[in-house]
Parts: structure tokens; sequence; C-alpha cells
């Protein structure tokens, strides 16, 4: 009985994501009996989100005509900026299908072909420490997303029946009111509006947390391979000198070596792969992100209602923590492709021939070039963006403090 591989493992936790969402992973669709059948749910999916993206807009347009305050017109901001990031990342995970495909395959043969390496203790705990990481972090989101729906969605009915004991009056309460610019504000459609915004919540943070988790497994996969080459870089080169039996010991480096070269190889277009992928909407999330974190951080700042405080709060939490462990993975794995260039020069190249040793030196010259992975190639994923991103929508909160306190 074959090995489940630990990749395939990884991808498995992510399936309920990828299941309801729509979003397709692995399934191969040609023909259009199968469009229909594997597309059908995204279809869905993708107009309940826009129609509650249509009804934001509107709500914000109504809002400034009618001469709404800024809390009112904004309230609404950072659930139609993350329905159309939900939407962004889906588009291009539809649009880079085989791309996905291309490079679920790639790490899965990395892995069998690891598999088939000699096994050692300090290769295990490598892989162990890596994919016990990933999923301390994914299970966390996993429960940080049901929390953050359950306070969206629960608020409000707990308000309801808060007021309801007390004034004996049925408020008709929504986590938002953007769906009563459409429809009138009656008993009677309120139940479907509740469960319009809950649905598209919910479809909002499958859809976001299906890309971004598929990112991370990626990245974390990709710098183990790393890792795992840096140790047999590391170990290329017997601790001894050449001796007489240089001609067998350079014969056997040269097979080793070229297949570290081509292991290399492999990982730097994994690497240039996943960047395809998520580039595009990766720049579109850091806009995103530092516009979310500026107007739900200044709102929270400036108004006295709990329920609208604790919505702007979750809302400012999901952005900090997404645009973060995007950063942060991202960080992790160019920090792997660069420490190659370091287990080439701890190699015991000095026990090498000339030749050998100039060879050796073309592959740390090319480590010193990281994998590294860009929005839109505007900026570079990493620790330093997140900063840069924070950074902005600290101007951008200042800037609005300043204008507000001045009227």
């Amino acid at each position: 009985m074959s090995k489940i591989l630990i990749f395939d493992q990884s991808l498995e936790k992510l399936g309920v994501l990828f299941r309801y969402s729509g979003m397709n992973l692995q399934r191969e669709i040609v023909t259009p009996k199968e469009m229909v059948k594997y597309r059908w749910l995204y279809s869905l999916n993708f107009m309940v989100v826009l129609s509650a993206a249509i009804a934001s807009v509107y709500y914000i347009i109504l809002g400034i005509v009618t001469g709404k305050s800024f809390i009112e017109v904004t309230s609404v901001t950072p659930c139609l900026t993350f329905s159309i990031l939900a939407m962004i990342k889906a588009h291009y995970h539809l649009m880079y299908e085989k791309h996905v495909k291309e490079l679920v395959q790639l790490l899965r043969d990395l892995e069998i072909k690891e598999n088939n390496r000699e096994k050692c203790v300090e290769k295990e705990e490598i892989i162990a420490d890596e994919t016990r990481f990933l999923n301390k972090v994914i299970n966390v989101l996993y429960v940080l997303n049901c929390s953050m729906i359950v306070v969206f969605d629960m608020t409000p009915m707990v308000l309801l029946a808060v007021k309801y004991y007390k004034t004996q009056e049925f408020e008709m309460l929504l986590p938002y009111l953007d769906v009563f610019s459409f429809i009138p504000y009656e008993l009677i459609y309120w139940p479907f509006a509740y469960i319009h915004q809950i649905w598209s919540e919910c479809v909002v943070l499958l859809e976001m947390a299906a890309a971004d988790y598929l990112f991370f497994t990626c990245c974390t996969h990709i710098r183990l391979q790393f890792r795992l080459l840096q140790y047999d870089f590391e170990r290329l080169i017997p601790d001894r000198s050449i001796s007489k039996g240089e001609r067998y010991q350079q014969e056997e480096f040269h097979n080793k070596f070229a297949e570290l070269i081509k292991w290399h190889h492999d990982l730097i277009h994994s690497s240039n792969i996943l960047e395809i992928i998520y580039s595009k909407s990766t720049l579109f999330n850091f806009l995103s992100s530092s516009l979310v974190i500026c107007l739900t951080g200044f709102n929270v700042t400036i108004v006295d209602d709990l329920f609208v405080i604790v919505t702007f709060l979750t809302f400012l939490s999901m952005a900090l923590m997404q645009v973060f462990f995007l950063c942060f993975f991202a960080d992790l794995l160019m920090s792997a492709s660069l420490e190659i260039s370091d287990a080439v020069y701890n190699c015991k190249w000095y026990f090498a021939t000339p030749r050998v040793s100039k060879q050796l030196l073309l592959v740390q010259t090319r480590a010193q070039e990281p994998c590294k992975l860009t929005a839109a190639g505007f900026a570079d994923v990493n620790l330093n963006a997140f900063m840069r991103v924070l950074s902005s929508a600290w101007s951008y909160f200042a800037l609005l403090q300043t204008v507000y306190s001045g009227k």
C-alpha cells in the first residue's frame, strides 16, 4: 500500500473550502457537462457575492447623495472591499487553473523523489517542523474565521433579542443595511435579506481562505524542499581530501551534483508558477488592506455603538491577519531560497578540485538571487512589505483624523 504524500494531506485540509466555494483544485474539466457539473456552485456563489457588492456600492452612492454621515457611508466599505477581493482571488484561481494543477503535480513529484532518497533523522525533523507549523497556522485561522462568522452573523440576533426583551418591540437588524437600499424595509423581506448576507459572507470567507491557504501550503512545501536541498548540498562533498581515488569520487560527485541542480531548478520553477498565480491578486490585496485597516481603525476610534465597534474590530483583525500571513509565508520561502547559497559555501568545497569548486561557485551565485513573490512586480511580498502596508494605512488614518477633527 503506497504511502499518502504529506503534500496531499495538506491539500485534504483545504478540501472543504474548495468544495463549498465551488472553486476547482484538482479536477480536469474538459467537456461542457463537466463544466456545468463543477462550475454551477462557483457561478451561483459569484452572483450572490456580486449582488452584495452592488448593493454596497449603491448604498455608498445613496448615502453620499442623501448627505449621510461619514460613518454611515463607510460602514459597508470593509464588506465591499473583501467581497471584491474574494471575487478577484477566485477569478485568478480560475484563470490560472492549469498552472495550479502544474504546481500541485510538481510538488507531488518532488516529494516522491525525496521519499526515494535515503532517510535520515535530520530530514525527518525538517519535514515534521514545517508541516507542524503549517497545520497549526491553518487550524488557528479556521477557528478565527468561524469565530468571525459567529460574531458577524449572530451579533444582530443577540441585539434583537435584548431589545425585544426590554421594549417588547421587534427591530429588523442586519449585519449591514445595504440590502434594504433595494428592497422595502419590511418584515416579510427581512429573513431573505439576512440569509443573503450570511450566504455572501460565508462565500467571501470560503473563497479568500481557499486561495490564501493554498498559497500558505505551497509556500511551506516549497520552503520544505529548499531546506532539504540545503541539507544535501552541505553534505555533497565527503569530509576527506581528494586522494588517488579522485576519478571515482569526482564521477560520484557529478551524478549527485546534477541531481541537486535539477532539484534546484524545479524549486525555482515552482516559485515562478506561484508568482504567476498570485501576483495580480496580491497587488489588490495590498491596496485594499491599507484602505480597510485605515477605515476600520478610524471608525473604531470615533464611534460609541458597541455593535459597530465589534463589527469594525472583526474586519480590522481579519485584514491585518490576512496581509500578515501572505507576507510571512512569502518571506519564509524567499529566505529559504537564499540559504541555498550558504549551504553551498558550507559543503567543504575546499576538499574538491578547482573544477568542482568553480561549478559550486556558479550555483552559489545563482542562489544569491532569491525566489521571491511580488505584487504584480510593483513590490516584493515579504515582511518589509507588511510594514509598508501598515505605514500607508497609518498615513491615511492620520489624514482622516486631521480632516475629521478640523470640521
